[in-house]
Protein backbone atom coordinates (compact mmCIF):
# COMPACT_ATOMS: atom_id res chain seq x y z
CA UNK A 1 0.00 0.00 0.00
CA UNK A 2 2.96 2.32 0.63
CA UNK A 3 4.92 1.59 -2.38
CA UNK A 4 5.17 3.75 -5.12
CA UNK A 5 7.05 5.07 -8.65
CA UNK A 6 7.98 8.44 -7.40
CA UNK A 7 6.90 10.57 -3.95
CA UNK A 8 6.86 14.54 -4.19
CA UNK A 9 7.41 16.33 -1.22
CA UNK A 10 5.26 19.51 -1.51
CA UNK A 11 2.20 20.52 -2.62
CA UNK A 12 2.72 23.67 -4.42
CA UNK A 13 3.40 25.03 -7.67
CA UNK A 14 5.99 22.73 -8.79
CA UNK A 15 4.55 20.04 -6.72
CA UNK A 16 1.10 19.38 -8.11
CA UNK A 17 2.11 20.14 -12.22
CA UNK A 18 4.22 17.77 -11.74
CA UNK A 19 2.00 15.47 -10.19
CA UNK A 20 0.15 15.75 -13.47
CA UNK A 21 2.88 15.13 -15.90
CA UNK A 22 3.60 11.70 -14.17
CA UNK A 23 -0.11 10.79 -12.96
CA UNK A 24 -0.43 11.40 -17.04
CA UNK A 25 2.25 8.96 -17.55
CA UNK A 26 0.79 6.05 -15.54
CA UNK A 27 3.24 6.49 -12.53
CA UNK A 28 2.11 5.71 -8.92
CA UNK A 29 2.56 9.19 -7.66
CA UNK A 30 2.00 9.96 -4.38
CA UNK A 31 2.47 14.02 -2.89
CA UNK A 32 3.31 14.98 0.41
CA UNK A 33 2.53 18.49 2.40
CA UNK A 34 2.44 19.73 5.64
CA UNK A 35 -0.67 22.10 5.23
CA UNK A 36 -4.51 21.29 4.69
CA UNK A 37 -4.74 21.22 0.81
CA UNK A 38 -2.97 22.07 -2.13
CA UNK A 39 -1.35 25.46 -2.42
CA UNK A 40 -1.37 26.71 1.25
CA UNK A 41 2.31 27.22 1.14
CA UNK A 42 3.58 30.27 -1.35
CA UNK A 43 1.29 29.39 -4.23
CA UNK A 44 -1.31 31.26 -2.36
CA UNK A 45 0.51 34.09 -1.96
CA UNK A 46 1.89 34.60 -5.49
CA UNK A 47 0.28 37.37 -7.69
CA UNK A 48 -0.59 35.68 -11.00
CA UNK A 49 1.51 36.80 -13.71
CA UNK A 50 2.57 34.36 -16.32
CA UNK A 51 5.30 35.49 -18.95
CA UNK A 52 7.96 33.75 -21.03
CA UNK A 53 9.47 37.34 -21.72
CA UNK A 54 12.94 36.15 -19.96
CA UNK A 55 16.42 36.72 -20.41
CA UNK A 56 17.82 33.02 -20.82
CA UNK A 57 16.84 29.96 -23.04
CA UNK A 58 15.43 27.69 -20.33
CA UNK A 59 13.63 29.93 -18.51
CA UNK A 60 12.10 30.95 -22.20
CA UNK A 61 11.38 27.28 -23.30
CA UNK A 62 9.81 26.43 -19.85
CA UNK A 63 7.75 29.34 -19.50
CA UNK A 64 6.26 29.11 -23.19
CA UNK A 65 5.16 25.93 -22.40
CA UNK A 66 3.64 26.57 -18.85
CA UNK A 67 1.79 29.30 -21.43
CA UNK A 68 0.48 27.16 -23.54
CA UNK A 69 -0.96 25.02 -20.62
CA UNK A 70 -2.43 27.74 -18.50
CA UNK A 71 -4.02 29.01 -21.65
CA UNK A 72 -5.26 26.18 -23.25
CA UNK A 73 -6.67 25.18 -19.70
CA UNK A 74 -10.37 26.10 -19.51
CA UNK A 75 -10.74 25.01 -22.92
CA UNK A 76 -9.44 21.60 -22.11
CA UNK A 77 -11.03 21.25 -18.86
CA UNK A 78 -14.22 23.37 -18.80
CA UNK A 79 -12.60 25.10 -15.84
CA UNK A 80 -11.99 28.67 -15.39
CA UNK A 81 -8.61 29.53 -13.83
CA UNK A 82 -9.32 32.97 -14.75
CA UNK A 83 -6.56 33.11 -17.48
CA UNK A 84 -6.40 36.48 -19.27
CA UNK A 85 -3.84 36.94 -22.00
CA UNK A 86 -3.09 40.57 -21.43
CA UNK A 87 0.56 40.79 -22.35
CA UNK A 88 3.90 42.08 -20.61
CA UNK A 89 4.79 46.07 -20.89
CA UNK A 90 7.77 47.28 -19.59
CA UNK A 91 8.10 51.11 -19.88
CA UNK A 92 11.87 52.77 -20.09
CA UNK A 93 11.94 56.22 -18.93
CA UNK A 94 15.60 55.92 -18.75
CA UNK A 95 18.46 54.54 -21.27
CA UNK A 96 19.60 52.64 -19.20
CA UNK A 97 16.75 50.10 -19.12
CA UNK A 98 16.31 50.65 -22.74
CA UNK A 99 20.02 49.14 -23.55
CA UNK A 100 19.35 46.29 -21.50
CA UNK A 101 15.74 45.59 -22.85
CA UNK A 102 16.90 45.92 -26.43
CA UNK A 103 20.26 43.78 -25.62
CA UNK A 104 18.71 40.91 -24.62
CA UNK A 105 15.96 41.11 -27.60
CA UNK A 106 17.84 38.66 -29.92
CA UNK A 107 18.09 35.97 -27.60
CA UNK A 108 14.43 36.51 -26.55
CA UNK A 109 13.28 36.13 -30.54
CA UNK A 110 15.70 32.98 -30.86
CA UNK A 111 14.04 30.49 -28.76
CA UNK A 112 10.60 32.16 -30.36
CA UNK A 113 9.12 35.20 -27.94
CA UNK A 114 6.61 37.33 -29.86
CA UNK A 115 8.17 40.71 -28.58
CA UNK A 116 9.44 43.83 -29.56
CA UNK A 117 11.01 47.13 -28.64
CA UNK A 118 8.44 49.91 -29.66
CA UNK A 119 7.76 53.65 -29.40
CA UNK A 120 5.84 55.55 -26.79
CA UNK A 121 3.19 55.95 -28.92
CA UNK A 122 2.17 52.21 -29.06
CA UNK A 123 3.15 51.91 -25.15
CA UNK A 124 0.16 54.74 -24.61
CA UNK A 125 -1.83 52.44 -26.77
CA UNK A 126 -1.41 49.50 -24.57
CA UNK A 127 -1.50 51.18 -21.38
CA UNK A 128 -3.97 54.35 -21.56
CA UNK A 129 -2.93 57.42 -19.37
CA UNK A 130 0.62 56.38 -18.30
CA UNK A 131 2.55 59.07 -17.47
CA UNK A 132 3.89 60.09 -20.69
CA UNK A 133 7.19 62.59 -19.19
CA UNK A 134 10.48 61.26 -20.30
CA UNK A 135 8.45 57.64 -22.01
CA UNK A 136 11.03 56.67 -24.27
CA UNK A 137 9.43 53.65 -25.72
CA UNK A 138 9.29 49.69 -24.00
CA UNK A 139 9.21 46.45 -25.24
CA UNK A 140 5.93 44.76 -25.07
CA UNK A 141 4.98 40.50 -25.36
CA UNK A 142 1.39 40.23 -26.17
CA UNK A 143 1.45 36.57 -25.65
CA UNK A 144 2.19 36.37 -21.95
CA UNK A 145 -0.49 36.95 -19.65
CA UNK A 146 -2.12 36.15 -16.04
CA UNK A 147 -4.36 33.64 -14.12
CA UNK A 148 -5.43 32.98 -10.75
CA UNK A 149 -2.84 31.00 -8.50
CA UNK A 150 -5.92 29.54 -6.27
CA UNK A 151 -8.17 28.57 -9.10
CA UNK A 152 -5.43 27.23 -10.64
CA UNK A 153 -3.65 25.17 -7.87
CA UNK A 154 -6.99 23.34 -7.39
CA UNK A 155 -7.53 22.51 -10.84
CA UNK A 156 -4.33 21.33 -11.28
CA UNK A 157 -5.10 19.25 -7.76
CA UNK A 158 -8.08 18.03 -9.17
CA UNK A 159 -6.40 17.32 -12.60
CA UNK A 160 -3.58 15.03 -10.44
CA UNK A 161 -6.35 13.24 -8.66
CA UNK A 162 -8.22 12.35 -11.80
CA UNK A 163 -5.20 10.44 -13.08
CA UNK A 164 -4.71 8.41 -9.92
CA UNK A 165 -2.39 10.65 -7.84
CA UNK A 166 -2.49 10.53 -3.90
CA UNK A 167 -1.83 13.61 -1.72
CA UNK A 168 -1.72 13.23 2.02
CA UNK A 169 -1.97 16.20 3.46
CA UNK A 170 -1.23 17.62 7.20
CA UNK A 171 1.60 15.62 6.84
CA UNK A 172 5.28 16.30 7.29
CA UNK A 173 8.22 14.36 6.19
CA UNK A 174 10.71 13.98 9.39
CA UNK A 175 12.98 11.39 7.39
CA UNK A 176 14.84 11.20 3.71
CA UNK A 177 15.43 6.84 3.93
CA UNK A 178 18.37 5.63 1.77
CA UNK A 179 20.04 2.76 0.95
CA UNK A 180 23.79 2.52 -0.47
CA UNK A 181 23.70 5.75 -1.09
CA UNK A 182 20.59 5.81 -3.16
CA UNK A 183 17.12 6.99 -2.23
CA UNK A 184 14.24 4.59 -0.39
CA UNK A 185 11.49 6.69 0.08
CA UNK A 186 10.64 9.07 3.30
CA UNK A 187 9.17 8.79 6.38
CA UNK A 188 6.30 10.98 8.04
CA UNK A 189 5.05 11.25 12.15
CA UNK A 190 2.29 8.71 10.36
CA UNK A 191 3.96 6.49 8.23
CA UNK A 192 6.96 4.76 6.00
CA UNK A 193 6.85 5.67 1.85
CA UNK A 194 8.55 4.23 -0.14
CA UNK A 195 9.93 4.97 -4.10
CA UNK A 196 13.29 4.70 -5.97
CA UNK A 197 12.64 8.85 -6.82
CA UNK A 198 11.87 11.51 -4.56
CA UNK A 199 10.87 14.94 -5.59
CA UNK A 200 11.97 18.08 -3.35
CA UNK A 201 9.25 20.88 -4.58
CA UNK A 202 9.57 22.46 -0.78
CA UNK A 203 10.43 26.09 -2.45
CA UNK A 204 11.70 28.10 0.72
CA UNK A 205 12.20 25.09 2.75
CA UNK A 206 13.75 23.31 0.75
CA UNK A 207 17.16 23.58 2.35
CA UNK A 208 15.62 22.17 5.73
CA UNK A 209 13.75 19.15 3.64
CA UNK A 210 17.18 18.54 1.94
CA UNK A 211 19.02 18.92 5.38
CA UNK A 212 17.06 15.59 6.50
CA UNK A 213 19.55 13.53 3.95
CA UNK A 214 22.83 15.29 5.03
CA UNK A 215 22.38 17.60 1.56
CA UNK A 216 23.11 21.24 2.27
CA UNK A 217 20.98 22.40 -0.48
CA UNK A 218 21.17 26.82 -1.39
CA UNK A 219 17.94 27.65 -1.05
CA UNK A 220 17.59 31.09 1.07
CA UNK A 221 13.86 32.76 2.07
CA UNK A 222 13.25 36.34 1.97
CA UNK A 223 9.89 38.29 1.87
CA UNK A 224 7.88 40.13 -0.60
CA UNK A 225 4.67 41.70 -0.25
CA UNK A 226 1.57 42.38 -2.43
CA UNK A 227 -1.89 43.57 -2.18
CA UNK A 228 -4.70 43.66 -4.46
CA UNK A 229 -7.56 46.53 -4.75
CA UNK A 230 -11.25 46.65 -5.32
CA UNK A 231 -12.67 45.56 -9.00
CA UNK A 232 -13.32 48.21 -10.80
CA UNK A 233 -14.25 47.72 -14.77
CA UNK A 234 -11.51 46.86 -17.08
CA UNK A 235 -8.97 49.57 -18.16
CA UNK A 236 -5.88 48.16 -18.79
CA UNK A 237 -4.80 44.92 -19.77
CA UNK A 238 -1.09 44.08 -19.24
CA UNK A 239 1.39 43.52 -16.49
CA UNK A 240 3.47 46.84 -16.16
CA UNK A 241 6.70 46.23 -14.84
CA UNK A 242 8.64 48.99 -14.69
CA UNK A 243 12.56 48.25 -13.78
CA UNK A 244 14.06 51.70 -12.66
CA UNK A 245 14.98 51.62 -8.67
CA UNK A 246 13.81 53.46 -6.18
CA UNK A 247 14.17 54.32 -2.14
CA UNK A 248 14.21 51.21 -0.66
CA UNK A 249 13.43 49.10 -3.73
CA UNK A 250 14.57 47.49 -7.14
CA UNK A 251 11.51 46.88 -9.64
CA UNK A 252 7.63 47.01 -9.25
CA UNK A 253 4.92 45.61 -11.10
CA UNK A 254 0.85 45.38 -11.40
CA UNK A 255 -1.49 44.47 -13.83
CA UNK A 256 -5.59 44.30 -13.53
CA UNK A 257 -6.99 40.44 -13.39
CA UNK A 258 -10.19 39.51 -15.30
CA UNK A 259 -12.52 40.25 -12.06
CA UNK A 260 -10.95 44.14 -12.72
CA UNK A 261 -9.32 44.36 -9.72
CA UNK A 262 -5.25 45.74 -9.60
CA UNK A 263 -2.60 43.25 -8.11
CA UNK A 264 0.77 44.67 -7.69
CA UNK A 265 3.99 43.52 -5.77
CA UNK A 266 7.25 45.45 -5.47
CA UNK A 267 11.04 43.79 -5.13
CA UNK A 268 12.58 45.32 -1.76
CA UNK A 269 16.26 46.61 -1.66
CA UNK A 270 17.92 45.31 0.53
CA UNK A 271 16.23 41.78 0.47
CA UNK A 272 14.22 41.20 3.22
CA UNK A 273 16.16 37.33 4.49
CA UNK A 274 14.06 35.16 6.78
CA UNK A 275 10.74 33.30 6.70
CA UNK A 276 8.91 36.16 8.53
CA UNK A 277 5.34 36.90 6.47
CA UNK A 278 3.96 39.54 8.81
CA UNK A 279 2.60 42.30 6.43
CA UNK A 280 4.73 45.87 7.24
CA UNK A 281 3.44 49.41 7.38
CA UNK A 282 6.50 50.16 4.45
CA UNK A 283 4.97 48.83 1.81
CA UNK A 284 1.73 50.50 0.68
CA UNK A 285 2.95 54.00 0.73
CA UNK A 286 6.23 53.05 -0.92
CA UNK A 287 4.74 51.11 -3.92
CA UNK A 288 1.56 53.01 -4.45
CA UNK A 289 3.77 56.53 -4.79
CA UNK A 290 5.16 54.89 -7.12
CA UNK A 291 2.68 53.15 -9.45
CA UNK A 292 0.15 56.03 -9.39
CA UNK A 293 3.46 58.43 -11.04
CA UNK A 294 3.85 56.18 -13.69
CA UNK A 295 -0.56 55.58 -13.69
CA UNK A 296 -1.99 58.41 -12.47
CA UNK A 297 -5.59 57.00 -13.43
CA UNK A 298 -5.05 54.53 -10.05
CA UNK A 299 -5.03 56.92 -7.63
CA UNK A 300 -8.54 56.72 -6.34
CA UNK A 301 -8.53 53.03 -6.68
CA UNK A 302 -9.06 51.39 -2.66
CA UNK A 303 -7.06 48.66 -1.58
CA UNK A 304 -8.52 45.58 -0.39
CA UNK A 305 -6.09 43.25 1.10
CA UNK A 306 -2.19 42.86 1.48
CA UNK A 307 0.09 40.35 2.44
CA UNK A 308 3.64 38.87 2.35
CA UNK A 309 5.37 35.45 1.09
CA UNK A 310 8.25 34.31 0.37
CA UNK A 311 10.67 34.01 -2.48
CA UNK A 312 12.97 30.79 -2.71
CA UNK A 313 16.56 32.45 -3.35
CA UNK A 314 19.24 31.03 -5.14
CA UNK A 315 22.83 32.55 -5.12
CA UNK A 316 22.30 33.54 -9.05
CA UNK A 317 18.21 33.81 -8.92
CA UNK A 318 17.69 31.26 -11.22
CA UNK A 319 16.55 27.91 -10.55
CA UNK A 320 17.56 24.79 -9.63
CA UNK A 321 16.38 21.61 -11.33
CA UNK A 322 18.44 18.34 -11.44
CA UNK A 323 19.51 15.18 -9.99
CA UNK A 324 21.27 14.78 -6.93
CA UNK A 325 24.85 13.94 -7.27
CA UNK A 326 25.53 12.38 -4.45
CA UNK A 327 22.36 10.26 -3.95
CA UNK A 328 20.35 8.50 -6.76
CA UNK A 329 17.05 8.78 -7.26
CA UNK A 330 16.87 12.72 -5.21
CA UNK A 331 15.50 15.05 -7.81
CA UNK A 332 15.77 18.85 -6.97
CA UNK A 333 12.98 20.94 -8.36
CA UNK A 334 13.07 24.11 -6.36
CA UNK A 335 15.04 27.97 -5.76
CA UNK A 336 12.47 29.17 -8.52
CA UNK A 337 12.99 32.89 -6.94
CA UNK A 338 9.54 33.42 -6.78
CA UNK A 339 8.62 32.28 -10.45
CA UNK A 340 7.05 28.83 -9.42
CA UNK A 341 3.56 29.65 -10.21
CA UNK A 342 4.59 30.60 -13.78
CA UNK A 343 7.29 28.14 -14.70
CA UNK A 344 5.77 25.55 -12.77
CA UNK A 345 3.25 23.23 -15.76
CA UNK A 346 6.76 23.54 -17.82
CA UNK A 347 8.67 22.40 -15.00
CA UNK A 348 6.90 19.56 -14.36
CA UNK A 349 6.41 17.67 -18.02
CA UNK A 350 10.13 18.46 -17.78
CA UNK A 351 10.63 16.49 -14.27
CA UNK A 352 8.77 13.88 -15.77
CA UNK A 353 10.62 13.57 -18.75
CA UNK A 354 13.56 13.28 -16.97
CA UNK A 355 12.10 10.61 -14.69
CA UNK A 356 11.06 8.75 -17.79
CA UNK A 357 13.83 8.97 -19.74
CA UNK A 358 12.33 10.84 -22.38
CA UNK A 359 14.42 14.33 -22.27
CA UNK A 360 14.32 16.32 -25.43
CA UNK A 361 17.51 18.85 -26.77
CA UNK A 362 15.59 21.87 -25.59
CA UNK A 363 15.73 20.00 -22.30
CA UNK A 364 19.06 19.39 -21.94
CA UNK A 365 19.23 23.19 -22.60
CA UNK A 366 17.33 23.70 -19.42
CA UNK A 367 18.89 21.62 -17.27
CA UNK A 368 22.52 22.98 -18.05
CA UNK A 369 20.98 26.42 -17.21
CA UNK A 370 18.89 25.06 -14.06
CA UNK A 371 21.43 22.71 -13.46
CA UNK A 372 22.23 22.41 -9.13
CA UNK A 373 26.09 22.41 -9.52
CA UNK A 374 26.38 25.22 -11.92
CA UNK A 375 29.21 28.15 -11.23
CA UNK A 376 27.25 30.77 -9.22
CA UNK A 377 27.62 34.03 -11.44
CA UNK A 378 25.60 37.27 -12.53
CA UNK A 379 21.50 37.44 -12.28
CA UNK A 380 18.87 37.29 -15.02
CA UNK A 381 18.95 40.49 -16.57
CA UNK A 382 14.69 40.88 -15.93
CA UNK A 383 15.45 39.33 -12.56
Amino acid sequence: MNNYDVIIVGAGSIGVPTAIALGEKGSRTLVIDRNASPGQGENKHAIGGIRATHSSPGKILTALRSLEIFSSWENLTGESIEWLMGGYLFPVYRKTEEDILKSILPIQKQYGLNIDYVGPEKIKEVLPGINEEGLLGGTFSPGDGSASPLLAINAFYRRALSFGVEFHFRETVEEITTENDRVTGVKTEKGTYHAPVVIDTAGPYSRPFCSLAGIDFPVYPDSHEAAITEPVKSFFGCMVVDLRPGPGSKNYYFYQNRLGQVVFCITPDPAIPGTDKRETSVFLPQVSARMVALLPRLRNLRVRRMWRGLYPMTPDGSPLVGWDRNLQGFLHATGMCGQGFMLGPGIGELLSRMITGETTPDDETTLQEFSPYREFGGHEALK
